[in-house]
């Protein structure tokens, strides 16, 4: 099975003219790599020594040049001048560095592809690093000061800032608090008056659910049950089950309009 996102190959050719050519894969500190990315192209940003001693390693070195130890912002710590890099030879490892170029389709009447290039073969692996000297000791003891120091830190305000003004009371809280003291607890009505409300709202329905009940004559549940139990039958079967209907002797439904049901079978009588 093949995918239809599938990012299509295209064949490019490979000009392994530089194939022979052996070359050297550096690792730098990232200070020394800030300065470069900083220097200008026509400055020299270095010098290496290579020492080689019968039967010995290589010894090589790097001094890097005035120029870009110079190229610093102000309050940036000096870098240490002096460098050596430690060679181990590449035997197991099949390395090699490439490269590319993009032409200018602009500039050029037919159309040229982007041509890839192999550099060399990567034959030895050099790692560079200071020597120790009171330089480097400050550049390190300030890198770690720096690494510790908290991401967040307490700042003393000389004034008020109104972004960050705290709220001692929201909005919401207090909408909140002025609905439930107007609509205060509830209170009970005369008995009379919560049957003449439940009997207009039986003459609409047949049917009705304790909550239903509830928000129309807005009586405590308590209260409401005990006038219910003398004008009302509780339903325990289906269809009209945990629904309240009036008792026959109190049913005074127009015989002219038909009753409607208001059946609301998902709804529970809750004590």
């Amino acid at each position: 099975m093949t995918s239809t996102n599938a990012v299509p190959q295209v064949d490019r050719e490979l000009d392994l003219s530089n194939t022979g050519r052996g070359v050297w894969l550096v690792k730098v500190p990232k200070y020394i790599a800030t300065k470069w990315d900083k220097a200008p192209g026509d400055i020299e940003v270095g010098k290496l020594k290579i020492s080689r001693v019968a039967r010995q390693k290589p010894q090589v070195q790097l001094s890097l040049s005035e120029g870009v130890l110079c190229l610093k912002d102000p309050g940036e710590q000096s870098i240490p001048k002096e460098h050596r890099l430690d060679v181990s030879n590449v035997t197991r490892q099949s390395l090699g560095v490439f490269s590319h170029l993009v032409p200018n389709q602009t500039d050029s009447v037919v159309p040229e592809s982007e041509k890839l290039y192999m550099e060399g073969r990567i034959v030895q692996k050099l790692e560079c690093k200071p020597f120790a000297d009171s330089i480097y000791y400050k550049l390190k003891s300030e890198s770690i000061r720096k690494a510790s120091m908290p991401q967040r830190q307490v700042q003393q305000l000389d004034k008020i800032v109104q972004n960050f003004k705290p709220v001692s009371d929201h909005k919401h809280n207090r909408e909140y608090r002025e609905q439930k003291k107007a609509e205060g607890k509830k209170a009970r009505d005369d008995k009379e008056a919560v049957l003449n409300v439940l009997f207009a709202a039986f003459e609409k329905h047949q049917y009705y659910n304790i909550k239903d009940l509830q928000k129309i004559t807005r009586q405590p549940i308590v209260y409401l049950k005990e006038i219910l139990k003398e004008v009302c039958n509780y339903n325990l079967k289906n269809p009209h089950k945990n629904m309240w209907e009036l008792k026959p002797e109190y049913r005074h439904y127009k015989q002219d309009v038909p009753v409607e049901t208001k059946d609301d079978k998902n709804s529970s009588d809750s004590d």
